[in-house]
């Protein structure tokens, strides 16, 4: 009896299926596999199709290489001038040697290296903490060191994994949260509060100061304004006596003549814009006008 040919295509398929699933297995981009054989030491394969043996002669284990987030635990330290501070730290780490990684924690165990990891932050952590005092961490004048602090953390841990070859590479890490227990919650809040009154009173005469060297330098531009314009109006005095010392002796000489021009001057002055007067002919210098008419009624 003839066996169906899609039968047959159906079966080898099938065949080369099972075979691939095991011997051949796939890594991604993002991953990194350890193959251990029996044994033997560990190899290690990169992203893409890779060859193995099948179970129990060779086993696969893959790690993630990015970044991985963990958070220590909120813990309680004491600080260089004696406080109690609550602090929080958080860090990114990836593996950076999947061999040495594999060796260090059985089966390459993440759970065992955070732990591993987080007796290293602690110890780290309350290193650091105890060489700053409170201000450091809590201050009104916004100078807090997290920056130095975090630095200081960061280099701590990762001279203790390299010098145990975890496998393990510590990229940043940093103070997630700052609490303050509540047996010195309220002296921190008084310090706090001294520190703001000092610096108000430091803004404050600042600020005076600074008002003070603006009022003498307006007070010294406005007697200098004050000098110049009397200067000048000494110096125009001095003109108009000049000038008038001039004339004064040829109004001596005739009297009614310079009487004649100062109320002509005036007349002038008041007629200078085109306007209607009314007045009194005989109030000076109006009475030009009643002589005048006398005189053409004479003519």
């Amino acid at each position: 009896m003839n066996r169906n040919p899609i039968s047959i295509v159906v079966g080898i398929v099938l065949l080369v299926v099972f075979l691939m699933l095991l011997f051949v297995f796939q890594v991604r981009q993002s991953e990194v596999a350890i193959v251990t054989t029996l044994s033997n030491p560990p190899r290690t394969e990169g992203p893409g199709f890779q060859w193995r043996l099948p179970g129990p002669i060779q086993k696969v284990y893959k790690f993630d290489q990015r970044v991985q987030n963990y958070e220590g635990k909120l813990t309680e330290g004491q600080t260089a001038d004696n406080n109690n501070l609550l602090t929080q730290i958080y860090v990114g780490w990836r593996i950076s040697d999947p061999k040495q990684f594999f060796l260090k924690f059985a089966d390459g165990s993440v759970a065992k290296a955070e732990e591993r990891l987080d007796e290293m932050l602690l110890s780290a952590k309350s290193a650091s903490v105890g060489k700053h005092p409170l201000s450091d961490f809590v201050s009104a004048e916004g100078s807090s060191k997290f920056s130095v602090i975090e630095g200081e953390i960061l280099s701590a841990v990762q001279a203790q994994l390299k010098a145990n070859s975890y496998g393990i590479e510590v990229q940043f890490v940093g103070l997630k949260k700052i609490g303050l227990p509540e047996s010195v919650t309220q002296t921190v809040f008084d310090r706090m509060k001294s520190e703001r009154e000092v610096l108000s009173r430091r803004y404050e005469s600042e600020g005076q100061a600074e008002a003070d060297k603006i009022k003498a330098k307006a007070n010294s531009e406005a007697a200098k304004t004050l000098a110049a314009a009397e200067s000048e109006a000494t110096r125009i005095r001095a003109q108009g006596q000049k000038a008038a010392a001039a004339v004064y002796p040829t109004f001596q000489q005739n009297p009614e003549l310079a009487n004649f021009l100062l109320r002509t001057e005036a007349l002038e002055a008041s007629l200078k814009d085109r306007a209607t007067l009314i007045f009194d002919a005989s109030t000076p210098p109006f009475d030009l006008f009643r002589s005048a008419s006398t005189n053409l009624l004479k003519k």
